[in-house]
């Protein structure tokens, strides 16, 4: 064998073997599978058959490692492949309204060059130890001492956990077998028709604050400021005669997919992923705006952040959709945000006029805390905001998305004060409304990316804000009196909201399942 082969021979081991260690995560630094597949070449690499599938093989799981380090850095979890291959799109989109179309082309182009680059090298490695199968059978000594050293390698690798191509299996398996027990949880819904909130003699509004997480509670940095404010309104909110009880909840999310939490809290599931959320939705199971429509409420949902069409809100239990489109902003977009929170909140009040005995149940999603946080608004005079025109100077400010994102400590800051003009907006919303008669339940939907929120937990924060008489009946939840609940609280399944609201607003009760 020449020096040339030698040095090929072993750039290509060390080529597969880095491939392998990607698919098992780095911390797997001795993957079993490395020798087998070694030996396998060198025993069966004349058929090409073979070479295809461990080709395949290590191409797929090598994909499927890079989608659940970036699972991992922007939900909190793994790749799963059931579920989250519907994300693709999105995720583009939000890359494309969040950094510019240039920017997601590049990053789609870099993508595909890397991955092109990367199946080349893998065929490559695969072929020379393929070739090297007749030269080395024909020296049998040769042979069977690099035989005994590749099975040594195995027997050595086979001590330590192996989270690679096995692992990929059991995932798909198991996300197969989530999805049919989901069906079956779907079907058992404990709630009795005889709740009809009829003792809610209010407006219901639930409002969704984007990336609103308890680490606005518990981490430093983000508490010195959002715990400011809530305390300032919390005196406000007492002087204009209405009481709030606090607490917290664990969201089935971390650091996206938004519309799992809500679907999470109207339809009283566990909602964690895209398959059973459209299980959920295709299953006819009433959501806490299906019985307050039957009850006699008028629903509606406010949603600035969809821009496309959305055909699966009619099952959900809401009379009127409002999307971007249909709220009358006329200003410029924040980036992915297409208009600010004050203006969306604003817009509720001229398209949700209340009607004569006719009870309101809204939900209503506050967007301007989401990423890439750039620009901030700045709450206006409550009465110049008109068609939102006047907010395109703000939209228009400060540094691009690209230019913040390049450090890490800025973008934590722009989203501390994105929480903070959120929480201020509904807040005085509240208080802008504290006549009449609403019981407002104010949430997070989800914590932000551990890498900015800091704060690695699925607990958001809760508030319900409304008429004392209303409000107190949330103590029985464990929410505490105030805005600030105490760090010893213990979040709430985000699940069982439905259930509390139907059974403490209603005069037959039957007590949701622990």
């Amino acid at each position: 064998m020449s020096t040339r082969q030698l040095i090929s021979l072993i750039l290509a081991a060390l080529a597969l073997y880095l491939a392998l260690v990607l698919s098992n995560h780095p911390q797997h630094w001795l993957p079993a599978e490395f020798p087998m597949i070694l030996l396998a070449l060198l025993a069966f690499g004349s058929y090409r058959g073979v070479k295809v599938a461990l080709f395949l093989l290590l191409v797929i799981s090598d994909i499927w490692s890079a989608a659940d380090l970036i699972s991992l850095q922007m939900l909190g979890r793994k790749f799963d492949p059931v579920a989250d291959l519907a994300l693709i799109g999105p995720l583009t989109s939000l890359l494309a309204s969040s950094f510019g179309r240039l920017a997601a082309i590049t990053a789609v182009l870099a993508a595909i060059l890397l991955l092109a680059l990367g199946c080349r090298v893998i065929w490559w490695s695969i072929g020379v130890w393929a070739a090297l199968r007749p030269g080395l059978l024909s020296k049998p000594r040769t042979a069977a001492t690099v035989a005994a050293g590749l099975c040594g390698f195995a027997l050595l690798g086979s001590a330590a956990p192996s989270h690679g191509m096995i692992e990929r299996v059991g995932a798909i398996r198991q996300g197969i077998e989530t999805a049919r027990s989901f069906r079956a949880e779907i079907r058992d819904d404990p709630i009795s028709p005889a709740l009809r909130l009829d003792l809610l003699d209010a407006d219901l509004m639930v409002i969704f604050v984007e990336s609103y997480g308890r680490t606005s509670f518990d981490t430093a940095f983000f508490a010195q400021k959002h715990l400011g404010t809530l305390r300032r309104t919390e005196t406000a909110l007492a002087a204009s005669g209405l009481a709030a009880r606090s607490g917290f909840l664990t969201s089935p999310t971390h650091g996206g997919q938004s519309w799992l939490a809500h679907a999470t809290f109207a339809n009283g599931l566990w909602i964690a992923n895209q398959v059973q959320y459209r299980a959920a939705l295709a299953s006819g199971r009433r959501t806490v705006f299906h019985i307050a429509q039957q009850a006699g409420f008028e629903t509606a949902a406010i949603v600035p952040g969809i821009t496309r069409p959305w055909p699966e809100a009619a099952r959900m239990g809401f009379d009127r959709v409002m999307a971007a489109a249909d709220l009358g902003y006329g200003g410029a977009a924040f980036n992915w945000v297409t208009m600010p929170d004050q203006f969306t909140l604003a817009a509720s009040e001229r398209l949700l006029p209340r009607q004569d005995g006719k009870r309101l149940a809204t939900q209503i999603v506050l967007i301007s805390s989401h990423a890439p946080w750039v620009p901030v608004p700045r709450l206006l005079d409550w009465d110049r905001i008109g068609d939102g025109r006047v907010f395109d100077e703000q939209a228009r400010s400060g540094d691009s998305p690209e230019t913040v994102w390049r450090d890490r400590d800025r973008v934590r800051m722009q989203y501390r004060e994105a929480i903070d003009y959120s929480l201020n907006a509904a807040l005085q919303y509240c208080l802008r409304h504290a006549h009449e008669r609403r019981l407002v339940v104010l949430l997070g939907d989800h914590q932000a990316a551990s890498s900015i929120g800091l704060d690695d937990r699925r607990e958001v924060p809760v508030h319900v804000i409304g008429p004392a008489d209303l409000v107190g009946r949330t103590a029985e939840w464990g929410l505490a009196p105030g805005l600030v609940p105490p760090t010893t609280t213990r979040a709430l399944p985000m699940e069982r909201m439905r259930d509390l609201i139907l059974r403490s607003y209603s005069s037959t009760t039957k007590a949701p399942p622990a």
